[in-house]
C-alpha cells in the first residue's frame, strides 16, 4: 500500500493506493497555516488514521509546495511560508516513524500523470501548472528530474521568451524580477490583463459566450503561452505536456496553443502533444504515493 500526502497552503489531502493505482481511501483536513508543529501533527493524524481503519502498514511519500535544498536539507520556496527553513525531512521521518520520500508539488502532478494518467507510456514529460502562480515538473522515464539545485521544471521564473515592445519590461514579480512568465500566464495575470478583477474562469465564459474583449485577453494569454511552452520543447523536447491549476480547465487552449507554438520550436516539427490531466486535482497527492516505485 502507498500513501500520498499533498501539503497544501489551505488544506493537507492523502490517499491511499494499491500497486495497480485503485484508490482505497482518501481523507483532507484544514492546513494548520502558520504552524509547523500542528502541521506535522496533522499529517501524521492522517496517515495513522488512514493505516489504523486500512488495518495496514504503507510506505509514505509527501508532496510539499517548496522543495528541500540540497545544501541544507531545510525547506526553501515555499508560499506556505511557515514551512521555509525548517527539517521536514527529518521532523516528519521521525514523527511516522519510517522513511518518507519528499518532491515538489509539482513534480508530484508531473509523477502522477506520467505514471497512470493523460502521459502514461511518454518517455519525457513536463507538467505545467498554470494556477495562482506557474511552476512545472519534468518526469523522465518514469522518475522525476530534480536538478542539482532542486529547481528543475520552475520555468515560471524564466523570461518570457520573445516580449513585444508592450510586454518589456514586464509586470513585476514577487522573486524580484520583472518580466517573469508567472507575471503573464498565471491566473492574476489573466486577470490582470482583462480587466484587474474577473477571475480566469468567468473570462473564460465570456470568451466562449463570443465576448470580444475577453476572446481578446484570452488571444493574448494563448499566444505567450505558446512562447513560453515552446521554451520548454526547446530545451528538454517531451512527448507530452499536461497542464494542471485551474486554467487547465480552458478547453481551446488544447488546440489554439499548438497551432501558434511552431515560429519559437526549432524544429521542422513539433510532434509534442499538448493534453489536459487525467486525474485533475487529485493529481498531486496521487504523485506523491507514487514516489516509492
Amino acid at each position: 500500500m502507498r500513501i500520498g500526502v499533498d501539503l497544501g497552503g489551505t488544506k493537507i489531502e492523502a490517499i491511499a493506493l494499491l500497486d495497480d493505482g485503485r484508490e482505497l481511501v482518501r481523507r483532507r483536513v484544514e492546513t494548520p497555516r502558520g504552524d509547523y508543529d500542528a502541521t506535522l501533527a496533522a499529517i501524521g493524524d492522517l496517515v495513522r488514521g488512514i493505516e489504523r481503519d486500512l488495518n495496514a502498514r504503507g510506505t509514505v511519500g509527501v508532496g510539499i509546495p517548496g522543495t528541500l535544498s540540497p545544501a541544507t536539507g531545510l525547506v526553501k520556496n515555499a508560499n506556505s511560508t511557515w514551512l521555509i527553513g525548517r527539517p521536514l525531512a527529518d521532523d516528519l521521518p521521525r514523527l511516522l516513524e519510517r522513511p518518507v520520500r519528499f518532491a515538489n508539488d509539482a513534480n508530484c502532478f508531473a509523477l502522477s500523470e506520467a505514471t497512470d494518467g493523460a502521459a502514461a507510456g511518454a518517455a519525457v514529460v513536463f507538467g505545467a501548472i498554470l494556477g495562482t502562480g506557474v511552476g512545472g515538473g519534468l518526469v523522465v522515464d518514469g522518475r522525476i528530474v530534480v536538478g542539482a539545485n532542486a529547481i528543475a521544471g520552475e520555468w515560471g521564473h524564466n523570461p518570457l521568451p520573445a516580449p513585444r515592445d508592450d510586454e518589456r519590461p514586464g509586470p513585476a514579480c514577487y522573486c524580484g524580477r520583472r518580466g517573469c512568465i508567472e507575471t503573464f500566464l498565471s491566473g492574476p495575470a489573466l486577470a490582470a490583463d482583462y480587466d484587474g478583477a474577473t477571475p480566469a474562469s468567468e473570462i473564460a465564459r465570456r470568451a466562449a459566450a463570443h465576448d470580444t474583449r475577453a476572446d481578446a485577453a484570452l488571444t493574448r494569454y494563448e499566444e505567450r503561452l505558446a512562447r513560453a511552452l515552446a521554451g520548454v520543447i526547446n530545451i528538454v523536447d517531451p512527448e507530452v505536456i499536461v497542464l494542471g491549476g485551474g486554467l487547465s480547465n480552458i478547453e481551446r487552449l488544447y488546440t489554439a496553443v499548438p497551432a501558434l507554438w511552431s515560429p519559437y520550436v526549432f524544429s521542422d516539427r513539433v510532434a509534442t502533444r499538448l493534453v489536459p490531466p487525467m486525474h485533475g486535482d487529485s493529481s498531486g497527492v496521487r504523485g506523491a504515493a507514487w514516489l516509492w516505485d
